[in-house]
């Protein structure tokens, strides 16, 4: 696990730096936390690549729920453009199939052109852009709009809700972030009209409406990781993040193969999807 989590962090490292951005990984022992935690996760399928006897390389698919998503394709700088890449996406793709799952999902850095080639060569579609928001937490509270932690009796609404938007639930995934008291949900008007599993990289979001959205942006404690991920085409949102001196730390785009609906409904994205 620690050369993996070092090759995390060398991959992404020298490909941000390669484009002008700091890594989305702030530093090796965060990268070695991160795929400890996703290996021991059953929730995940891990692959790893060997080259001459040594990892070189490594691959996570998100399995909580009924679309599966990619993240953390990584390979060691030193034997990159070696196809290395693409044999860690055919193994998870190759898991997926054997699944059966409905539909493949990620998101890729719009600046790395190569990853963007690699995907649509292997069947992914761009679907939209978003933008990575970072900055300080906002601490805002608005009238009529109650945030608070989510528990198991939470679920079955949250999951009613993210069916109407997204055409599918997120259950397996929201059910392990209430298990650690990590979710919240926004009530108005004595109802759920909006759920967070963490404002942040990892967490996602859905809601009602952008005010819903925006009281839990507002009450959240941090922002984890690069940021959250705000749907590009979303501009009321995204100019309310501005406006409250929020900043775009990078660009990404989600990528798709198999069951995909537009969105009905405001939403944040998760670096898996």
């Amino acid at each position: 696990m620690p050369e993996s989590g070092r090759i995390c962090y060398d991959a992404f490292a020298s490909i941000a730096a390669r484009h002008g951005f700091p890594p989305d990984v702030a530093s090796i022992d965060a990268a070695t936390s991160l795929v400890s935690r996703l290996i021991a996760h059953p929730g995940f399928f891990s692959a790893v690549a060997e080259c001459d006897g040594r990892i070189v390389g490594s691959s996570f698919l998100d399995e909580r729920s009924t679309i599966a998503g990619v993240g953390h394709v990584t390979v060691a700088p030193e034997v990159q453009d070696r196809r290395i890449g693409r044999e860690l996406m055919l193994t998870v793709l190759q898991r997926c199939a054997q699944r059966k799952v409905a539909g493949v999902r990620l998101l890729q850095a719009a600046y790395h052109y190569r990853s963007m080639s690699l995907y649509a060569k292997l069947g992914f579609d761009v679907r939209e852009p978003f933008a990575a928001m970072q900055g300080n937490p906002l601490g805002l509270r608005f009238s009529g709009y109650d945030v608070r932690t989510a528990t198991e009796a939470d679920v079955e609404s949250c999951n009613a809700l993210c069916l109407r938007v997204h055409g599918h639930d997120r259950g397996g995934e929201l059910r392990g972030v209430v298990a650690r008291a990590g979710a919240r949900v926004v009530e108005r008007g004595g109802r759920i009209t909006g759920y967070t599993t963490g404002i942040g990289f990892y967490g996602h979001s859905v809601a009602e409406t952008n005010d819903d959205l925006q009281a839990l942006i507002g009450a959240a404690d941090a922002f984890a990781g690069p940021g959250f991920l705000v749907p590009m085409r979303n501009t009321e949102l995204l100019r309310w993040c501005l406006a409250h001196g929020l900043r775009v730390f990078v660009a990404v785009n989600l990528m798709t193969i198999g069951l995909y609906s537009e969105p009905r409904g405001p939403f944040l994205a998760s670096t898996w999807y």
